[in-house]
């Protein structure tokens, strides 16, 4: 198990290079060259070579790519040019409401898509199992900005029972300690502003979690009835195991493995994905601030946002990876 963790963790290496060869040569790229990014149109040819001294441009690639890969390394990622504030302070700020909307989609997402597929498939033929198979293809084609502007018409604007903008009620003096409003409630005992950010989560949430939840459930359908005709199942039946043991130590064990898969694949998607749930309900997330970006043209922040997807993608997957051992003990013996 050492020695597969150990391999997993070098594979980072030429991964997080490969992905800062790519967002230099993307800066590189850009239409003017970075200063015309950052000035625009209008900027002088004495303002764009000032730019240009200062960002390195004029000196060796080598030496230019070096320098990028220490600013990473250190999290400098430049200043915004809509905000004028340090890229890596906005992400600061905004970062945990993106994580705290992700983390409850994918709980919605892994406690209904799970047991559902799960279902389905014992109850293949049945009721059941046509109703989740729709369902989840509804749920695939549907946009998601669509369900949200659904969700926000009926049961915020007509029903009134959740909020349709925010994080939290401005009217409320939360204490805030890591920018993380739920968490921020627990550690300070303001039971209200824990329960009221919660609140502010649940539509946005399911919005976000409707794709992840029809795929997880297609894929923990098929999974499951793959397990299912194998023979060890079958033998495990014939030994006279329990329903219960059988499922939960041979059919659920086994059928996890290609979920496991899909939920790393499904979580860093979500955080990408975020842009247009955040801007549907006024979310001050870090989708939110780049589809603010991306109108402005603020070059910086999109790298950011991108090099931070990626990592955080890169770390999502190797959990995933990791939790193979303690799913499938063929890793272990490696």
């Amino acid at each position: 198990m050492f020695r597969f963790i150990v391999r997993r963790l070098l594979q980072l290496i030429p991964t997080l290079f490969g992905l800062s060869l790519l967002l230099f040569i993307w800066l590189r790229r850009l239409p003017g060259g970075p200063e015309t990014a950052i000035l625009g149109e209008r900027g002088t040819p004495e303002m764009r070579a000032a730019i240009r001294r200062n960002m390195g441009l004029d000196e060796p690639i080598l030496v230019q790519y070096g320098r990028f890969v220490r600013r990473m390394i250190k999290l400098d990622l430049g200043t915004s040019t809509s905000t004028k504030r340090a890229v890596t302070t906005e992400f600061i700020e905004r970062f945990p409401g993106t994580v705290e909307l992700t983390i409850t989609a994918m709980i919605i997402a892994i406690g209904i898509g799970i047991p559902l597929g799960y279902l389905a498939a014992r109850r293949r033929g049945r009721f059941l199992d046509h109703a989740s198979v729709g369902g989840s293809l509804i749920g695939i084609c549907i946009p998601v900005f669509f369900l949200g502007y659904v969700l926000k018409a009926i049961f915020s604007e007509n029903l009134h029972w959740f909020p349709s903008s925010g994080r939290q009620d401005p009217t409320l003096e939360a204490t805030r300690v890591t920018n993380f409003f739920v968490l921020d409630g627990l550690m300070t005992r303001e039971w209200d502003a824990a329960a009221d950010a919660l609140w502010h989560l649940v539509l946005p949430a399911i919005a976000l979690a409707s794709i992840p939840l029809a795929i997880i459930v297609r894929i923990t359908r098929a999974s499951v009835l793959e397990v299912l005709n194998e023979d060890f199942v079958r033998t495990a039946e014939a030994k006279g195991l329990t329903e219960q043991t059988v499922r939960r130590r041979h059919v659920l064990r086994n059928a996890m493995l290609p979920v496991a898969t899909s939920i790393g694949l499904l979580a860093g998607g979500l955080l990408s994905g975020a842009v247009l749930t955040e801007t549907v309900f006024a979310f001050s997330g870090i989708g939110a601030f780049v589809a603010e970006a991306i109108g402005q043209r603020d070059y910086p922040v999109l790298m950011g946002f991108i090099l931070i997807i990626a990592v955080v993608y890169v770390l999502v997957n190797l959990l995933v990876d990791l939790s193979y051992s303690f799913i499938d003990p063929r890793v272990r013996v490696r």
